[in-house]
C-alpha cells in the first residue's frame, strides 16, 4: 500500500507539472478531430492516407472514425482519470498517421529523383508524425503505471529523447538541402530575407536535437523548441488559412503544429520531472544525465 499512495501521488505531480502541454496537446488533437469531421477526409498534408492510393474503400468513413476518436481523445486527455485512455488513443492515431509516410520512402525517389535531399524531406514528414504520436506516450507513461516495482515511465522518456533528438536534427538537415522548397513558410515582410531564416531555424533544430540527444541543456533545447513551432503557427502558416479557408490542410496545419508544440513541450516537463524523481532516489549519484 506504501508503494502505491506514493506512485498515486508521483502520478498527481507529474499531471500537476505536465498539465500546461497537455492540455494544448488534447485541444490541438481535438481541433484536428473536428477539421476530419468537418471535411469529410483526411487532412491531406498531415494525414498523408493517400500515400497508400487513390482510391481507398471507405475513406471518407476512415476518416469519420478518425475524427471521433481524435475528438473523445482530445477531451478524455483533460482529466487525470481519463487522460491515460485519451493519450492512448491519440498516440495509436499519430502513430498511424506515421506509417502513412513510409510508402513515400519508395515513391518519392522514384518522382523526384534518388537524391539525399528526397529521403531526408520524407523522413521530415515522419519526423513530424512520430513527434506528434511521441507526446501521448509520454503522458500515458506518466500516469497509466501503477507498479512501483517496474514503470513505463524512466524508458518511455528514454525512448521519447531519442525520437525528438533524431527527428530535429532531420528537421534541421531538410532546412539546409531543401532551402528552395522550404521558403515559401518565410513571409517575405521578414527582415535579412527568406533565406536566412530558412538556414537560421535549420541550424537551430540541428543544435536543438543535439542537446536533447546528449542531455546538455536538453529542457531548455526542448522548451526553445516549442516556442520555435509556436512562432511557426504565429507568422508562417495564417497565411495559407487567408490565400485558402476551404483548404483543410490549412486548417489542419495550424492544428497539427500547435500539437508539436505541446508535445515539446510536454518532453521538456518530462525530462525535468524525471530528473526531480531521480535525484529523490538513494542510489542517483550511479546515473548518468541521459539515465536521469
Amino acid at each position: 500500500m506504501p508503494d502505491l499512495d506514493r506512485e498515486g501521488g508521483r502520478h498527481i505531480e507529474r499531471w500537476s507539472r505536465m498539465r500546461a502541454g497537455l492540455t494544448l496537446y488534447g485541444l490541438a488533437s481535438l481541433a484536428c478531430g473536428i477539421m476530419d469531421l468537418i471535411w469529410g477526409d483526411f487532412d491531406s498534408a498531415h494525414q498523408p492516407i493517400q500515400a497508400l492510393g487513390d482510391n481507398i474503400p471507405g475513406r471518407a468513413v476512415l476518416a469519420y472514425l478518425v475524427g471521433a476518436v481524435m475528438v473523445a481523445g482530445g477531451i478524455a486527455i483533460l482529466w487525470r482519470r481519463r487522460a491515460p485512455a485519451g493519450s492512448a488513443a491519440l498516440a495509436i492515431i499519430y502513430f498511424v498517421f506515421a506509417l502513412f509516410w513510409f510508402p513515400r520512402l519508395y515513391t518519392a525517389p522514384h518522382y523526384l529523383g534518388v537524391r539525399v535531399p528526397v529521403y531526408i524531406g520524407v523522413l521530415a514528414g515522419l519526423g513530424m508524425e512520430l513527434i506528434a504520436f511521441a507526446g501521448g506516450a509520454l503522458v500515458y507513461a506518466a500516469l497509466a503505471t501503477r507498479n512501483s516495482s517496474w514503470s513505463q515511465w524512466p524508458r518511455a522518456v528514454l525512448i521519447m529523447r531519442w525520437i525528438f533528438g533524431l527527428c530535429s536534427i532531420d528537421f534541421g538537415l531538410n532546412h539546409l538541402v531543401n532551402i528552395k522548397d522550404c521558403l515559401v513558410y518565410v513571409p517575405k515582410s521578414m527582415p535579412l530575407g527568406q533565406q536566412f531564416w530558412v538556414i537560421a531555424t535549420g541550424i537551430c533544430f540541428v543544435l536543438a536535437g543535439l542537446a536533447i540527444l546528449t542531455g546538455i541543456q536538453d529542457v531548455l533545447a526542448a522548451r526553445l523548441l516549442a516556442l520555435m513551432f509556436l512562432t511557426f503557427n504565429v507568422l508562417a502558416l495564417p497565411p495559407f488559412v487567408l490565400a485558402d479557408p476551404k483548404n483543410h490542410a490549412a486548417w489542419g496545419g495550424n492544428a497539427f503544429n500547435l500539437a508539436l508544440v505541446a508535445a515539446n513541450w510536454l518532453l521538456a516537463d518530462s525530462i525535468a520531472i524525471r530528473r526531480r524523481e531521480v535525484q529523490n532516489q538513494p542510489s542517483a549519484k550511479s546515473l548518468t544525465p541521459l539515465q536521469a
